[in-house]
C-alpha cells in the first residue's frame, strides 16, 4: 500500500480538492483507496457527502478513544473508503499531549488496513502540529499541492524543514515525491516563472541526502475550473459532478502519473546541516 500525505500549511491552495479528486480518479482506475480526513475542518468528509456531526464516528475516536481503524471506515464509493474528520480533531492535540507515543498513534492504528488497500490518502490540516506529524510518521510519500505564486515558494521551505525533521527522527522512508500545481494558468508569466524556479530548486537538491532530492513537478497541471469549486456543495467529486470538465481531465491525468511512479524506496537520513528554508528563500531571491 502506498501511503501519501497531502500537505501545505497555507490554506486555499487546493490541498483537499486534490486529495478528494485524485483519490476518486485512482479508484476509477481500479485502485482500492482509503482516505483519512485529518483536518478538523472536515472538508474532505463533506466533499463525499458525509455530515461530520458529533454522532459520526471519526478519526478523533480512532486516535483519542481507541476505536478500531477498520471499524471506523465508511464506504463512500466503488473502491473508495473514508475515515471521516470532525471538529473534535481540533481538541485532539491538547487531549493527547500527555499520551506516550502520541506521534505514532495513527501508524499503530492503520496496521490492520495495510493489506486492504492499494493507496491511503492522508489529507493533512493546514498546520504543522501533532496531526500532521502523525501523518508524516506513517506516510512514505508527501505530495505538495501549491499555487504558482512566489509566496507559496517561501512557505514550502518551512514544510520541507518539517519533513526533514520527521525523516531524521522517526520515518527515514519519508520523501517528497511530487509537487502538483493547482489553479494553474499557463498564459500568465508568473506561473511559468514559478515553475522554472521550482525546477531549479529541485535540480539543486538532486544527488543530496534530502527527502526532496527525487521530487518531481507533475506534468499534470490543475487548471482553474469553476466546476471544481461547485462540486463539494453537492457532496460529489469532480468525476461525478462533471466527468467531461477540465477538472476531471486534469485529475485523471494526475492519477495516471501517480500510478506510473515507481514505489518509493527507503531514503537515507537527512544531513541536518542542510537548511531547506534557506534554500527556499534562495529560490525567490
Amino acid at each position: 500500500m502506498r501511503i501519501i500525505a497531502f500537505m501545505n500549511q497555507k490554506g486555499g491552495v487546493g490541498k483537499t480538492t486534490t486529495s478528494v479528486n485524485l483519490a476518486a480518479a485512482l479508484a476509477e482506475q481500479g485502485q482500492k483507496v482509503c482516505m483519512v480526513d485529518m483536518d478538523p475542518q472536515a472538508h474532505l468528509t463533506i466533499n463525499y457527502g458525509v455530515d461530520p456531526s458529533a454522532d459520526v464516528t471519526s478519526l478523533y475516536h480512532v486516535l483519542v478513544e481507541g476505536h478500531g481503524f477498520l471499524a471506523t471506515l465508511r464506504q463512500v464509493g466503488k473502491n473508495l473508503a473514508l475515515i471521516p474528520g470532525s471538529i473534535d480533531l481540533a481538541a485532539a492535540e491538547v487531549e493527547l499531549v500527555s499520551v506516550p507515543g502520541r506521534e505514532v498513534l495513527l501508524k499503530n492504528k492503520i496496521e490492520a488496513a495495510k493489506t486492504e488497500f492499494d493507496f491511503m490518502v492522508l489529507d493533512c490540516p493546514p498546520s504543522l502540529g501533532l496531526l500532521t506529524v502523525n501523518a508524516l510518521a506513517v506516510a512514505a510519500e508527501v505530495i505538495i499541492p501549491m499555487q504558482p505564486h512566489f509566496l507559496a515558494l517561501q512557505g514550502v521551505g518551512k514544510l520541507l524543514e518539517t519533513v526533514a525533521l520527521v525523516s531524521r527522527r522517526m520515518n527515514p522512508a519519508l520523501k517528497v515525491s511530487g509537487i502538483v500545481l493547482t489553479m494553474f494558468d499557463s498564459q500568465t508569466k508568473l506561473s511559468n516563472e514559478v515553475v522554472n524556479d521550482l525546477k531549479g530548486f529541485i535540480e539543486d537538491a538532486a544527488g543530496k541526502n534530502l527527502p526532496w532530492s527525487e521530487t518531481r513537478i507533475f506534468a499534470s497541471r490543475i487548471r482553474r475550473n469553476i466546476k471544481l469549486a461547485e462540486s463539494p456543495s453537492f457532496g460529489q467529486t469532480i468525476l461525478q459532478y462533471d466527468s467531461a470538465s477540465n477538472g476531471a481531465a486534469d485529475y485523471r491525468s494526475l492519477a495516471r502519473e501517480v500510478l506510473e511512479m515507481s514505489k518509493p524506496a527507503v531514503s537515507v537520513s537527512v544531513n541536518p546541516a542542510l537548511k531547506p528554508p534557506a534554500a527556499a528563500k534562495a529560490m525567490v531571491g
